[in-house]
């Protein structure tokens, strides 16, 4: 799947679903780089942080938990940060 059909999945479920249920918040969440099996391989050409799979898996519970209705439909980074459309 492509990013842009990923970012137009996000969406548009996060539409259909608050049809159901208006207190639902549906978001694509970026962990960063993690070190794992899978990224190894890639880990050279990598010039910032790569973190340890817990702590990527707090930093992304961090995000959620200060998610708002208005972050429905959007794609955030480990930070926070949005990342654009």
């Amino acid at each position: 799947m492509s990013k842009t059909a990923l970012n137009m999945l996000i969406k548009n479920l996060s539409i259909e679903i608050n049809r159901r249920n208006k207190e639902a918040v549906i978001v694509g969440l970026h962990p960063g780089s993690v070190d794992s099996h899978l990224s190894k391989p890639f880990q050279k050409g990598i010039q910032h942080s790569i973190f340890e799979p817990a702590d990527a898996a707090q930093y992304l519970k961090d995000v959620l938990m200060n998610l708002e209705m208005k972050d429905s439909g959007k794609c955030f980074a480990w930070d926070g940060s949005e990342i654009p459309a």
